[in-house]
């Protein structure tokens, strides 16, 4: 290298740094991921009725303490954010406008989101509590 040439430049190394996009992409893979596992262990522990009705029985009364219901009201927040942009990401994949409304829809996602499940976990609250 003579004193003329200047330096190689380095590739620029991006780092993605938080847009909402990402974190709806990210948190609608790991709902879904939430929402699989739910299924695969309700399979099986209903699966255990035909196996056994009594481990069957004794499986499900570990389901009744508050450590579960909580899961489950966890359950109930994923189930509606991976339902409703689920909605989103159909509309942004086939109505022409999609991509331009994608991040206004993603904030009325978001609102509907929180009233719906709000109300929901609210429900799930007034049920443990009155138990």
């Amino acid at each position: 290298m003579t004193t003329l040439e200047a330096p190689a430049a380095k590739p620029k190394r991006t780092l993605y740094r938080g847009d909402p996009g990402m974190w709806s992409w990210a948190l609608h893979r790991i709902t879904g991921v939430t929402i699989f596992f739910f299924l695969f262990v309700h399979v099986l522990d209903t699966a255990l009725v035909r196996v056994s009705p009594d481990t069957y029985n004794r499986a499900i009364e570990t389901y009744k303490n508050p450590v579960v219901a909580l899961m489950e009201m966890g359950l109930v927040v994923c189930v509606l954010f991976h339902a409703f942009n689920g909605i989103r990401i159909i509309l942004i994949d086939f109505w022409s406008q999609g991509p331009r409304y994608q991040r206004l829809m993603l904030w009325i996602v978001l609102a509907i989101w929180i009233v719906v499940a709000g109300a929901g976990v609210g429900r799930q609250f007034f049920y443990l509590l009155t138990k």
